[in-house]
């Protein structure tokens, strides 16, 4: 894998044909929900198992639930991912629905994961002005390069940023226009209102359920969603061109479902009106095009983790001539 150059040589693809692009744009209501009732059916089914082995067993035989239902519940990301396209659903009540859901659950709110994600479209792999990378952290060692694999940094401080909001009143990121941070403000402190009721619902009930069932697994599935992000742009060149600045990473059938097929990232880059039920045949018609592929996600975090070292220690070496 290449480092990261910058240049401008725009798309090298000849775009889809208008016919193509609309069947391909087609959204459907009924493979969103077979999408997002089979995710969250995962979801408490697991969820179940967890309670019932917890409160027969104890907690520690659950550890190896918890770690799959992290993984299953970090990923409803990508179902807010989807939702801020709108592109989940054809009706527009069902991707706010299901993106609210999804987002209270994984501790980002709705609207504000929606600006700030249309700023990393419009500015992908642009240090100065992709939100991704402002906000992205910058280890100086192989310790903090562990950590931020970890994951926890950046719940950390989306959840302190969360906070800012609801407490303060104030929105000062740059990705928020300034006639939309009312809204963010109301938002904040709608989701920090539902979370302190949740927990005096627990303390009044004296109930560990959320903690075992959402809370920990949550944590814990930071482990495996922040490697799968750092593998969507890590390495790849700063271009305009999605067929460049974005890597698709070929694996499994299991992944690319509790994915949303995002692991066809370039494809989704490329054309992000295009819903995720049909990444698979898009990919079919854009794969010679694709610069940085990704084969399977343990190899491919071999490559970003090295890119993140290269850096770094390119970045030394600056600073001390």
């Amino acid at each position: 894998m290449s480092d990261a150059t910058v240049s401008e040589p725009g798309h090298r693809l000849k775009p889809l044909t208008p016919a193509m692009l609309r069947e391909l744009s087609a959204r459907s209501n009924l493979r969103g929900a077979a999408q997002s009732l089979g995710h969250y059916g995962v979801i408490v089914l697991v969820g179940a198992l967890i309670w019932m082995v917890a409160s027969r067993r104890g907690v520690l035989w659950a550890l190896p639930l918890m770690a799959v239902q992290g993984y299953i519940v970090a990923f409803l990301f990508m179902a807010v991912h989807e939702t801020a396209h709108k592109t989940a659903f054809r009706s527009r009540s069902l991707n706010l629905v299901v993106g609210h859901l999804s987002s209270f659950i994984i501790g980002l709110p709705y609207e504000y994961y929606c600006l700030f994600h249309w700023d990393h479209h419009r500015y992908t792999q642009d240090p100065d002005k992709d939100p991704e990378l402002i906000v992205g952290v910058k280890p100086t060692s192989d310790t903090q390069l562990a950590i931020a694999y970890s994951g926890l940094l950046q719940v950390a401080g989306r959840l302190r940023l969360m906070l800012g909001h609801a407490v303060t009143g104030k929105v000062v990121v740059p990705w928020i226009p300034e006639n939309k941070r009312a809204t963010i403000v109301t938002e904040a402190r709608a989701y920090v209102a539902l979370y302190a009721l949740l927990l005096a619902l627990s303390l009044w009930f004296s109930s560990a359920l959320l903690l075992w069932v959402w809370i920990v697994p949550l944590v814990i599935g930071q482990f495996f969603l922040r490697p799968y992000l750092y593998a969507e742009h890590t390495g790849c060149d700063r271009t305009r061109s999605a067929f460049q600045n974005t890597r698709t990473t070929y694996t499994g059938a299991v992944v690319k479902w509790f994915a949303w097929n995002m692991p066809y990232h370039v494809e989704h880059h490329a054309y992000p009106s295009i819903p995720f039920h049909a990444l698979p045949k898009l990919n079919g018609i854009v794969d010679g095009e694709i610069v940085h592929r990704g084969r399977g996600y343990i190899r491919t975090t071999r490559q970003t983790w090295a890119w993140f070292r290269r850096q770094r220690q390119a970045t030394q070496m600056h600073e001390r001539r």
